[in-house]
């Protein structure tokens, strides 16, 4: 099974220019898509009431894809909220409970950043933040080369297939040390495309201040040919596993909703047991 889908459903405008009440976003975008990357997650551990809403706004078969909390992967520091990273661990497992009991929960995303390179140590953190998340499934994305220089590279996928962790397989810009190839390779029966877009020059922060790069580092519009290599790439992985999920993030620019729908009428999706779209009157 296919599942596409975007990061986040708040800012995917196109999709909302009927839509009187804001509080239905989530549940009119799950009339478009059966997969939506949760990011609200990396920022905050969030309520269980807040999770089984979202549950409860959704269909039956619609799936989660559960970003980590940025403490987990380090990309900020715990310990002026938590005593210790195993709490912060136990925090997120029991927020995701109620998704998992309610069979949304499709897996966790670990995503590194792009100074967490390939060393022991990292290899070892890696293994013990999987752990920590059992009995959940999850997927590891490195934003650092090292991981897939050729020396390293075979080494970091069977590592990931040992370990039964999903491969991040990205589409990014391929802007130095601080971004990956993309690896077209599994390790797992879930595998896991995440479409970054390729603009190379807002890819890093340099002298942007933050709100400046956010408005550009995902802004890209993926052409006809582009999806069309997409089309191929997932034909290739079609025969090597049992779900694909592919989440466009290229939302910088709000391109993503129109690149996620043209890419399934190119592969000829066509979804059941979405929400029902409601009608307008006039």
């Amino acid at each position: 099974m296919i599942y596409i889908g975007l990061t986040g459903w708040g800012d995917h405008h196109d999709l909302y220019t009927d839509l009187s009440n804001k509080k239905d976003k989530l549940a009119t975008y799950a009339g478009y898509f059966p997969i939506v990357e949760l990011d609200s997650t990396y920022y905050a551990i969030q309520r269980t009431s807040t999770i089984e809403k979202w549950c409860n706004e959704t269909p039956d078969k619609f799936r989660f894809v559960v970003k980590a909390h940025q403490y987990m992967t380090g990309h900020s520091d715990y310990r002026d909220h938590y005593d210790s990273i195993k709490d912060v661990f136990s925090a997120y497992r029991d927020m995701l409970r109620p998704m998992d009991k309610a069979g949304k929960l499709g897996f966790v995303l670990l995503q590194f950043p792009p100074w967490f390179d390939c060393n022991h140590k990292n290899i070892r953190y890696v293994k013990y933040a999987t752990e920590q998340l059992q009995p959940y499934k999850v997927a590891v994305e490195f934003r650092n080369q090292t991981w897939f220089e050729e020396q390293y590279r075979e080494e970091t996928l069977s590592f990931l297939d040992n370990n039964n962790i999903i491969h991040s397989i990205c589409d990014e810009p391929q802007a130095g040390i601080g971004s990956i190839p993309f690896v077209n390779r599994v390790t797992n029966r879930t595998a896991f495309i995440r479409l970054h877009g390729r603009n190379v020059h807002g890819w890093t922060q340099k002298d942007r201040t933050s709100e400046e790069w956010r408005n550009v580092r995902y802004l890209y519009d993926y052409n006809r040919q582009e999806l069309e290599w997409l089309k191929r790439q997932v034909e290739i992985l079609k025969h090597k596993t049992k779900d694909i999920y592919i989440v466009f993030n290229n939302n910088s620019g709000g391109h993503a909703a129109g690149n996620a729908q043209d890419f399934m009428t190119l592969m000829g999706i066509r979804y059941d047991g979405l929400s029902p779209k409601q009608l307008k009157l006039f």
